[in-house]
């Protein structure tokens, strides 16, 4: 197959998995001890929950959908032939 023959190139899949990569790292600060019957635990609803990890995880999937919608370069000497 011809390289044209692909709608995406080596970048946009480096893009897509750095995307995700970040995704994760979002849900991973989200994660933690909740609160039981017995205990209340107020890390809950600390500053990395409730702000940072949505902003982290909102900068992954806008760099993700970034990666599908970019389009690849072309060669010029590729549109002449």
């Amino acid at each position: 197959m011809e390289k044209k023959d692909f709608a995406f190139d080596r970048l946009n899949y480096i893009l897509l998995a750095v995307g995700m990569v970040v995704v994760i790292i979002g849900f991973l600060l989200m994660s933690g001890s909740g609160s039981t019957d017995t205990a209340y635990n107020p890390d809950i609803f600390s500053a990395r929950r409730i702000k940072v990890a949505p902003l982290v995880c909102l900068a992954g999937f806008v760099s993700m959908i970034y990666a599908v919608v970019r389009r690849p370069k072309s060669n010029e000497k590729e549109e002449q032939a």
